[in-house]
């Protein structure tokens, strides 16, 4: 379950039981957390809610998933063994607790004023764990009826939005969740990746497992665009997995808000977009960025450059810049080639998984099958029109 992020000017990769931080600016030690060596679970510790199999005792200390801070000077994540790790980065890494959550995650997110952390699981529920009080214990919030993919908040801290494996995108007050202020309906398969894009603050974005991407205004639920994303193809594919609907497994957005870039699962491309603002925000295709393999996940750095990690011994780690309205590989930049030596003696389990695993990020990200993981050329595409 290979991820990555930046907090702040590190890059930030897990895979396998570790986390590992490298900065990109500066010739500093790189941070390694590695989940297997860290604090057990006291054994006479009850725990009322186990997932009626294996205890975690018995759990991988595999990362599920991880996430930052609005400020990037705070990173949490959570393993197979149900700890949930806090870190703080300023002035150096340190980590702050490791607390323990009733089963096993699948997407956290910090809230605005970096005073909370919000954890969803596998059983449908979401708890609030303090920052402020790292040792306390977290507190349940909410609870659904089926597993959760995904949760984010809005930036005025007002609102949980919360996806599921039901493909409903549920919109409930943060400090009374059992007020639900609308749903967002319309996708066909479970809800994969939800993002709040950082210059439409009351827009949301989502993906699925139906292949498409969902513009909505989600206080109202009000949906305002879909794009199916085989339909932004350039050519047909003949091959026969190829045409089976895309999952939707990641969806980021440059810092500044111009750019937003969606990752497919089994697709070794990556779609960008522009979110137009007028009389009504508008989702508007802008390119395809063609891939030699299927990247394994990817994010943006302060800077607004694309970061793709891929499934390639030679070059995993790729940098791309919008330059002159296209996206082009940073072919000469020394960061990237920085990283990946700093990361080699972790690559060993990185390149085990890609084979076994798809990512689960941040933002986070989502259990999904099994795939085979796979810089680039630019192409752009004809701009079909987009469903309402």
């Amino acid at each position: 379950m290979a991820a990555v992020g930046f907090c702040g000017d590190w890059f930030i990769l897990t895979c396998d039981k570790k986390l590992v931080a490298v900065h990109i600016k500066q010739s500093r030690e790189a941070f390694v957390f590695d989940c297997s060596t860290a604090e057990k679970k006291p054994k006479n510790t009850q725990d009322s809610n186990s997932d009626g199999c294996a205890s975690e005792e018995t759990g991988s200390d595999r990362v599920l998933a991880f996430t930052v801070s609005p400020s990037g000077k705070l990173l949490a994540l959570t393993d197979d063994t149900k700890r949930l790790v806090l870190f703080h980065r300023e002035p150096s890494w340190k980590c702050i607790s490791i607390r323990w959550v009733a089963r096993r995650c699948t997407s956290l997110v910090f809230s605005q004023a970096e005073d909370e952390l919000l954890v969803a699981d596998k059983s449908g529920d979401v708890y609030s764990f303090s920052v402020e009080e790292p040792q306390r214990e977290g507190e349940l919030k909410m609870g659904h009826l089926s597993m959760l993919l995904a949760v984010t908040m809005s930036p005025d801290n007002r609102y949980i939005i919360t996806a599921d494996r039901d493909e409903k995108i549920r919109v409930s007050h943060l400090r009374s969740p059992y007020n639900i202020q609308s749903f967002c309906l319309g996708h066909q398969q479970f809800v994969s990746a939800l993002l709040v894009p950082s210059a439409q603050s009351h827009c949301l974005l989502s993906g699925s497992g139906d292949g498409t991407v969902k513009l909505w205004e989600y206080e109202s639920g009000r949906r305002l665009q879909s794009w199916d994303l085989r339909e932004l193809e350039d050519t047909p594919s003949s091959d026969p997995d190829k045409e089976k609907t895309p999952t939707v497994s990641r969806i980021t957005c440059s810092p500044d808000g111009r750019h937003i870039a969606v990752q497919c699962e089994r697709v070794s491309s990556v779609q960008f977009f522009y979110l137009q603002r007028g009389s009504e925000d508008r989702l508007v295709p802008h390119s395809r960025l063609s891939l030699s393999h299927c990247p394994l996940d990817m994010t943006f750095d302060p800077e607004g450059r694309l970061w793709v990690l891929m499934d390639s011994d030679d070059a995993p780690l790729q940098v791309y810049t919008h330059t002159n309205g296209s996206w082009q590989c940073e072919a000469v930049s020394p960061e990237p080639k920085t990283v990946t030596e700093a990361l080699r003696p972790h690559w060993e389990t990185l390149e085990g998984e890609s084979h076994t695993h798809t990512h689960t990020h941040t933002h986070t990200h989502t259990p999904t099958p099994p795939q085979p993981l796979i810089c680039a050329s630019y192409r752009s595409h004809p701009r079909p029109t987009a469903s309402l």
